[in-house]
């Protein structure tokens, strides 16, 4: 009986850095990415410059941003007659948003309105121009003002965290009256969701989801910036006293 004993904990003593290793080469082969990989940004010397937070804030509103890009082909796609309104192509319509929206341009038919004034004049039942283009404006604009007025951010920077948490607000807001709200001729605005018999597309609000997602996270981040800053100088206070390797000679 003793020997028997012994032998099992001969062999669990084996078995057990057996299966670690194991383990550690199963953790360490390659993922499989049927549906693609994490692209992640690439490095530059600006990074110096940036914290934790600055830097996931830079990445954010570089992501949001080309949410709206693809909401306005998605929007241009389904309502050709916008850009048709501004210029020759879908493509050279889209890229004339951008541009504006990238180097701080007003845009000529919201009239000088920026921020929410701007996205509350492209929603308005008898705006005439290309809806499209002002909408995401607008969104753009509105986003960019509740971030400081920037779209990369560095140590000076610092952020407002009801701003950051009206501006996701004012995108639910935004994504629901271009689903609800109807024209002067009882058609909606801009066609957007599909939800009839036939089709179920809702790529739209997915992409509305995201963009409201990333600025609620960075809000939350905000709020707990000089919080967890207190709490790691406390940990840092107490590690330099108490989790000090001692001396063994």
């Amino acid at each position: 009986m003793f020997l028997k004993l012994r032998c099992d904990a001969v062999l669990l003593s084996l078995a057990l850095p057996l299966c670690l290793m194991l383990g550690a080469c199963s953790m360490l082969a390659p993922t499989p990415a049927p549906h693609g990989e994490v692209q992640g940004a690439s490095t530059g010397g600006a990074e110096l410059a940036q914290s934790d937070v600055n830097r996931i804030a830079t990445l954010g509103m570089h992501d949001n941003l080309d949410s709206l890009y693809r909401l306005l082909d998605k929007l241009y796609r389904r309502n050709p007659a916008e850009w048709k309104k501004t210029a020759s192509s879908r493509e050279l319509a889209i890229k004339r948003v951008r541009d504006a929206i990238e180097a701080r341009q007003p845009w000529p038919e919201l009239q000088g309105k920026h921020d929410i004034q701007a996205l509350s004049l492209a929603l308005t039942p008898d705006f005439s121009g290309d809806r499209a283009a002002a909408f995401i404006y607008g969104a753009a604009d509105m986003i960019i003002v509740a971030h400081g007025g920037k779209t990369r951010f560095y140590l000076i920077d610092g952020f407002d965290a009801q701003y950051l948490y009206n501006a996701a607000r004012n995108m639910e807001i935004a994504a629901w009256i271009l689903s609800n709200r109807k024209n002067t001729a009882g058609q909606p605005l801009l066609l957007s969701n599909d939800m009839s018999e036939g089709e179920h597309n809702i790529s739209f609000e997915r992409e509305f989801g995201k963009i409201i997602a990333r600025i609620d996270l960075l809000a939350e981040m905000t709020t707990e910036k000089y919080r967890r800053a207190g709490i790691s100088y406390l940990q840092n206070l107490v590690g330099g006293t108490f989790l000090q390797f001692l001396p063994v000679r």
